[in-house]
């Protein structure tokens, strides 16, 4: 096995105090295993599925499966007809916070939307009257609208545009907004893929700094009683635990919200109800996810349709 850097040794030392449990995180990176690949049906799902099926975890919605290893959906001619999505099971993960809302979601926001696969679970789960999907960086543009489109996601809107513009143009407006936050991306390496520098406390805290201008932004285009998701793919507590508590502070009228299917999963590394996937658990390559509710009460503010339709660089409104 690859010798693990000092960087890679200072956070699985601060992520778990039991030495074995630090060795079973450094090996799943440094030597990674595949993890088995998942969909999440976008269309009514077949009564005979064409893959081999994985036994579904006790908190997976019934419109994921998780597929036997040596699987390639991507490459059955149902994903290019829409039927399902490909994504890792640590989305699902992550997204499996929204399973908690039990009451009705008319317009979700997807903050840092592409490639899509947090936008398309909320259409799954929630049935939005409307789904804006968020994309700052230009050249993620294309894989989001396209995945939008084959995948039939509608009434959508793909807008372009830094999250500070919501503020001002939709406050307090949205009942769901998802920040499915840009990260130091540290998971990769238990996909066998490269980071470069993921662990540095430089990079870490840039993507920290960031994380909190985003959702702050985002916080406040939650109308009163509405959720905000905050979910990353990387492990270090600087973007994760300590974002949800930086949050907490400035904007108390927000609430975490527990999730009982997660509860196994809880961070032991603060009070707040929040909750990690690590690679070791052998189910994906790692994810952090928490839900909050603005506690605050009062009506939302009346959405701007033609506003929205202006900043569009891609619309279906056509409700099936």
């Amino acid at each position: 096995m690859e010798k693990p850097s000092n960087l890679l040794l200072k956070v699985a030392r601060r992520l778990f105090d039991d030495a074995d449990e630090q060795a079973k995180f450094i090996a799943s990176l440094v030597n990674p295993q595949p993890f088995a690949p998942c969909i999440l049906w976008c269309q009514d799902k077949l009564e005979v599925s064409p893959f081999a099926v994985e036994t579904p975890t006790l908190w997976q919605p019934e419109f994921v499966d998780r597929l036997s290893l040596g699987e390639k959906p991507g490459q059955h001619p149902l994903h290019q007809q829409g039927y399902f999505y490909c994504l890792d099971f640590s989305s699902v993960f992550a997204a499996s916070v929204l399973l908690t809302i039990n009451q009705p979601v008319p317009l979700v926001f997807d903050m840092c939307a592409a490639p899509g696969g947090k936008s398309v679970f909320a259409w799954k789960a929630l049935k939005p009257d409307l789904l804006i999907s968020n994309e700052v960086i230009g050249k993620r543009l294309g894989m989001l609208i396209s995945n939008l489109k084959r995948c039939h996601i509608q009434p959508s809107c793909v807008v372009n545009r830094d999250s500070s513009i919501f503020v001002e143009m939709f406050a307090e407006s949205s009942n769901l907004v998802l920040v499915d936050a840009p990260c130091t991306g540290q998971s990769l390496l238990a996909k066998g893929e490269k980071a470069p520098g993921c662990f540095h406390h430089t990079a870490i805290n840039k993507s920290a700094n960031r994380q909190k201008r985003i959702i702050a932004n985002s916080a406040q285009v939650v109308a009163p009683q509405g959720y905000l998701v905050y979910m990353t793919c990387t492990y270090s507590p600087e973007e994760n635990e300590q974002v949800c508590e930086w949050l907490l502070a400035r904007f108390p009228q927000f609430q975490a919200v527990e999730v009982s299917h997660l509860s196994k999963y809880q961070s032991h590394l603060t009070s707040i109800p929040c909750y990690r996937m690590f690679p070791q658990d052998g189910l994906g390559a790692g994810a952090f996810t928490v839900l909050f509710k603005n506690m605050n009460e009062g009506d939302m503010k009346e959405n701007n349709l033609d506003a929205i339709l202006s900043m569009c660089k891609y619309d279906n409104f056509t409700k099936t």
